[in-house]
This record gives C-alpha cells, sequence and structure tokens, in this order.
C-alpha cells in the first residue's frame, strides 16, 4: 500500500465529525447530567419533543439521527422519570405518540436557555459570516450523506 494512501485518523472526516461532537456534546451534557440526571440522549427526546406537539418514537429517531434502539431506551428512561408520556395514536394502531408531560416540560424550559447559551459560548471566535457557513456546509453534508446512505 502507498504511504499516502493509509489512513490517518487526524485527517479523516467522519473521525472529526465524530471527535468534534463528542467533545461538544459531553460538554454541553454535564448541565442537565448533573441537575436532572438525563443521558445525552434523554436529552434529545426532549429536545425534539420540546419543539413538537406530539411525536412517534420513529419521529424521534429520524429526527435525531439516532438507532431505534437508542430511541426506545432513552423514552424507556424518561417514561420512568415521568417526563415523557405515551399515548395511543389514533390513526396508527401500531404505534404510539410520545409527549412530554408537565415535568419534561419545565425540565427542556429550564435547559433550553442554558443550551442556547452553550452553543454561544462554543461558537464564540467565530463570526456571523463562519458561523452561517459552517450550518450551510453541515447541512450540504448531512443531505449527501443521506443519498449516499439511500443508495
Amino acid at each position: 500500500m502507498p504511504k499516502d494512501a493509509a489512513l490517518r485518523l487526524e485527517a479523516y472526516l467522519p473521525y472529526r465529525l465524530s471527535v468534534a461532537s463528542n467533545r461538544a456534546s459531553r460538554w454541553v451534557a454535564r448541565s442537565y447530567e448533573t441537575r436532572f440526571g438525563l443521558s445525552i440522549w434523554q436529552w434529545r427526546v426532549i429536545a425534539v419533543l420540546g419543539g413538537a406537539d406530539k411525536l412517534t418514537a420513529q419521529d424521534v429517531a429520524t429526527a435525531t439521527a439516532m438507532d431505534k434502539v437508542t430511541v426506545s431506551r432513552a423514552v424507556r428512561g424518561l417514561l420512568e422519570s415521568g417526563h415523557v408520556d405515551r399515548k395511543k395514536h389514533d390513526r396508527d394502531g401500531r404505534s404510539a405518540l410520545l409527549e412530554l408531560t408537565p415535568s419534561g416540560r419545565s425540565v427542556y424550559t429550564e435547559i433550553a436557555p442554558d443550551a442556547i447559551r452553550q452553543e454561544a459560548e462554543l461558537l464564540d471566535g467565530f463570526s456571523r459570516t463562519e458561523i452561517d457557513q459552517l450550518m450551510q456546509l453541515l447541512a450540504k453534508l448531512e443531505r449527501r450523506a443521506d443519498d449516499l446512505a439511500d443508495d
């Protein structure tokens, strides 16, 4: 194998994205893990439900790009803690609708401003143009990954 064909993790985009995501997520997670005992996955479910009325577990998986097993575990924990309620789906008997309980809504309302503040702190030092460009590039990368996954 030619030397330049070797995989160098520090230059491998999927690895770099994963490392950046993990570091940012762990930093943000400290606030809600300590205060509310939530995992990263549980917070993502709460965050998605906080911006919606009612969603199926499949809707949550799609919105968060989490696999079904991870969503199921997160939802189970949130049902047990009383942050999420599950109701029968009126139009589809095979699925249930998830929604935040008053307790879950309270957690969302308390954490969301912190999450926004932490995002601003993370992006401190980036110009508005750089932030816009980053968001556009990430969206383009996500679309491309979806296209490749569909092939």
